[in-house]
């Protein structure tokens, strides 16, 4: 075994441009097929095609085949019954946040979970109501049906209670962010998440958080806040807070900060003896029968004006229809909730697919949550997704698969027809601290704040950007776009440009605008400097100015100025890096080579060809030397049908690797001496996020 010090390597083999590979090696062709095969393969019934639709449409026939009853169904039964008792917990405190009786939370426990226990892909998170998701449908329900004033006119609402006209409201939204969920599942954009990044989802999550710790600030107290809508609507509920301060109900509050403190502290137990306990403490239910034994003995309603959990029916309402005419009013809020609610589930699904080796499929998790809202939606339920806490619960408690979550839904049945009245007399003070308490790893995250401060200044702004327009404007408007450029050192007078994703109509002009700022110059600038300059020059000497042979006279227009310099009749050689003759100034060009990384582009359509074509021969006419270096055949075979080559870009600009293209400059410009400075820029490009950049949620 050699020493790590003493391992090396050599590689000889010659220097290859594209051109000179392709001498040598001859590229195999692979049948390209027509778009009728493709549409003859796509309508082709086979039993085994038929087989994986059904397998893909209904992932439980997949994990039902290898369901061991002796290895898991123990550890599943163990994990639906804590995760049950949480999700009871959490429907009710989550629903205060959409501004809706407390126990329709307990319907997004029940009926989501039923759907997706078919058509989910994942088999460890926990399917219900989720905080954020919550918010953002109270924030819609309060719009339309405020605290103060008459509610917006809608056809359907009449002969409504405000409680009626609300839960229509949430239930219609609900529908119809299924059904926007179901439609990107359909077409197949499961790939939209790769457009939230996580600097934008750390702030936008975040800025959720210190929302939703506001507006559970007057179940903590005890006041009675209005609800407010759009931006600055938090100032609007501070500055409400802070005017009732003097009439805060002291038994809340009281109440509010011992279940703080014990769910925190016996949180931090959990968290730290993780690995010796065999399951969680389940502290929140603890908390919650003593609280329900307390506030029903001492009778915290009727004697201290405690404003409690009240009646919970015993059964289940009828079904409604939506609303078409509050989809028209709903749907630019629905669009938004639709992508966080599967951004916030893929993202947590993920982590357990990677822990336990299996595989998740984004556009099957789309239609499943879609078909799950749609069919929650009809039965009044909050807008569904998940929690990362209850899932937590649900995995580590030993769940396998969705029995789990099926058997979580059992539990919610017997709370809502069975044992409901048992909760009646809980504060929801209680389930506001509740809500407060699960937000530590949200607001945790602004730690990440002086990190980024010191390692990316950029990606920092984007961070506070996103966070401060979340919390100020809402959470449907604050969001950001995310770019930045990264520095390192190469030789004197190369530049090299990296490009880490496709190049098309969206993000040409950007492409363009930040090769300019990783050069330094503008080269259409110089060059129209340059052949103002040598215009000047052609008419001294034609005047006699400068004692040269005379020379023709060009008009001077701006079409002219764009084409490559003309020294034809121009009896001198103008060598741009000295001073010119009559304080002619034109902005010096540091470097002599440009290479361009296409090592990960792998998608170029016409209209980003076309600007392509613009920029090199941009640098091309004010002598700068343009390299592309990795290119994908597939995009060399597009440039040439497209007729990308002429008499300024040739095939040769093209090499295998960064290194056959330095070497190629090493050749072509040798160093001036020996100890010529080696500072190299590298310069790489971020991807441009195309969407809404990335929305959600390191929620954790």
């Amino acid at each position: 075994m050699l020493r790590p010090s003493t391992q090396r390597y050599s590689v000889t083999r010659p220097l290859y441009s594209e051109d000179t590979f392709e001498d040598e090696h001859a590229k195999v062709y692979r049948k390209h097929k027509r778009l009728l095969d493709h549409f003859i393969q796509y309508f082709t019934c086979t039993s085994e095609r038929a087989k994986n639709a059904a397998v893909s449409l209904l992932p439980i026939i997949g994990w039902m085949k290898i369901y061991s009853i002796k290895d898991w169904l123990l550890n599943d039964i163990v994990s639906g019954v804590s995760t049950g008792l949480v999700a009871v917990l959490q429907g009710l405190a989550f629903s205060l946040l959409a501004s809706i009786s407390t126990w329709y939370g307990l319907y997004a426990a029940f009926f989501p979970v039923i759907m997706y226990f078919f058509l989910g892909t994942s088999r460890h998170i926990s399917v219900g109501s989720f905080p954020i998701l919550s918010l953002m449908v109270g924030a819609v329900v309060t719009r339309l049906v405020p605290d103060e004033g008459p509610p917006a006119n809608i056809t359907a609402f009449e002969g409504l209670t405000k409680d009626e006209q609300r839960i229509l409201v949430s239930a219609s939204l609900t529908f119809l962010v299924g059904l926007f969920q179901l439609g990107m599942g359909l077409l197949q954009v499961g790939f939209i998440v790769m457009y939230l990044s996580d600097t934008l989802i750390s702030g936008f999550t975040t800025a959720a958080a210190v929302h939703i710790l506001v507006s559970q600030l007057k179940f903590v107290l005890g006041l009675t806040v209005p609800g407010f809508s759009g931006p600055l609507s938090i100032i609007y509920t501070l500055e409400s807070v802070f005017t009732q301060i003097t009439s805060t109900n002291i038994h809340d509050l009281v109440t509010s900060i011992v279940v703080m403190v014990m769910v925190l502290g016996v949180k931090e137990i959990n968290d730290r003896f993780k690995s010796k306990l065999p399951v969680p403490i389940p502290i929140e239910v603890i908390m919650t029968v003593i609280a329900c034994g307390v506030s029903y003995a001492f009778n915290f309603s009727e004697n201290h004006g405690v404003d409690v959990v009240g009646k919970i029916p015993n059964t289940f309402e009828s079904p409604i229809a939506p609303s078409l005419q509050l989809f028209q009013m709903t749907a630019v809020e629905a669009f938004p909730i639709a992508i966080v609610g599967f951004a916030v589930a893929f993202a947590v699904a993920k982590v357990y697919s990677v822990k336990h080796d299996y595989i998740i499929d984004g556009n099957q998790e789309l239609i499943a949550f879609g078909a799950s809202n749609i069919f929650g939606g009809a039965f009044k339920s909050l807008a569904a997704s998940t929690a990362l806490s209850r899932s937590a619960v649900q995995e580590s408690t030993g769940g396998k698969t969705q029995i789990a979550g099926l058997l979580s839904a059992i539990i919610v049945l017997v709370v809502i027809l069975g044992i409901g009245f048992l909760l009646e007399p809980l504060p929801k003070s209680l389930l506001g601290a509740v809500v407060i308490v699960n937000l530590k790893g949200m607001l945790m995250q602004v730690v990440t704040v002086p990190y980024l401060w010191k390692k990316d200044r950029p990606d920092c702004i984007v961070w506070v950007g996103t966070c401060l327009a979340a919390i100020f404007l809402g959470l449907d408007l604050g969001l950001a776009v995310d770019i930045y450029c990264f520095f390192k050192d190469i030789p004197e007078g190369v530049k090299i440009f990296r490009i880490p994703s496709p190049i098309f109509f969206a993000n040409i002009d950007f492409f363009r605008d930040k090769l300019k700022d990783a050069v330094g110059f503008n080269p259409l600038r110089i060059l129209r400097k340059r052949n103002k300059a040598v215009k000047k020059i052609k008419k001294m000497i034609k005047k006699g100015e400068l004692t040269l042979t005379s020379v023709h006279f060009y008009q001077n227009n701006m079409e002219d100025l764009d084409k490559p310099t003309d020294y034809s009749d121009l009896p001198i050689q103008v060598n741009w890096d000295t001073e010119l003759p009559a304080n002619i100034r034109v902005p010096p060009v540091n470097i002599h080579s440009l290479i361009l990384d296409f090592s990960v582009v792998s998608f170029l359509d016409i209209s980003a060809l076309k600007g392509l074509k613009a920029a090199l021969k941009e640098f091309i006419r004010v002598s700068v030397d343009v390299y592309i270096v990795g290119c994908d055949p597939y995009i060399i075979e597009k440039l040439r049908n497209c007729k990308f080559f002429d008499d300024e870009i040739k095939t040769s600009i093209f090499f295998l690797t960064i290194h056959d293209a330095m070497l190629f400059i090493h050749e072509s410009h040798p160093p001036k001496t020996v100890s010529e400075k080696v500072n190299v820029t590298v310069w790489s490009l971020y991807k441009l996020d195309l969407f809404i950049q990335r929305l959600i949620c390191s929620i954790y």
